[in-house]
């Protein structure tokens, strides 16, 4: 993946950004990386992930996310691709992929608002 791209469209003689995108490099914090050790001593197998094991690396992302902490998907890659004990790349990828998911429906949620019935703010 680039870290920028651009998309401009010309109309006439002007040249307009319609679209802008910088990835701004976002090293590991100390919280995220303890969490990512706790992951590599939890899982068993490091060439497969079962089920359990699954579910309990979405709730560690899930905890990191709602303690505020963020996050580069392409850093949690590169980390366990480094760590030592990761040899096969499904895992890491599978990983990577699960705290991507996570950091998403956490940003898509975080900006719905319920909305009352009560529109009038009257109490009826």
């Amino acid at each position: 993946m680039s870290n920028y791209w651009i998309a401009i469209k010309t109309m006439s003689t002007q040249k307009i950004v319609i679209e802008y995108y910088v990835k701004i490099h976002m090293p590991l914090t100390n919280n995220v990386i303890i969490k990512l050790n706790e992951i590599t001593t939890m899982v068993e197998d490091k060439s497969k992930l079962s089920e359990s094991e699954i579910d309990e690396i979405k709730s560690i992302f899930k905890e990191l996310i709602e303690n505020g902490e963020r996050y580069d998907v392409d850093e949690i890659e590169f980390w366990f691709e480094n760590e030592g004990s990761w040899k096969t790349k499904e895992p890491r990828v599978r990983i990577a992929n699960l705290s991507n998911y996570i950091q998403d429906k956490h940003q898509q949620t975080s900006h719905l608002k319920i909305i009352s019935d009560d529109d009038c703010g009257c109490g009826h």
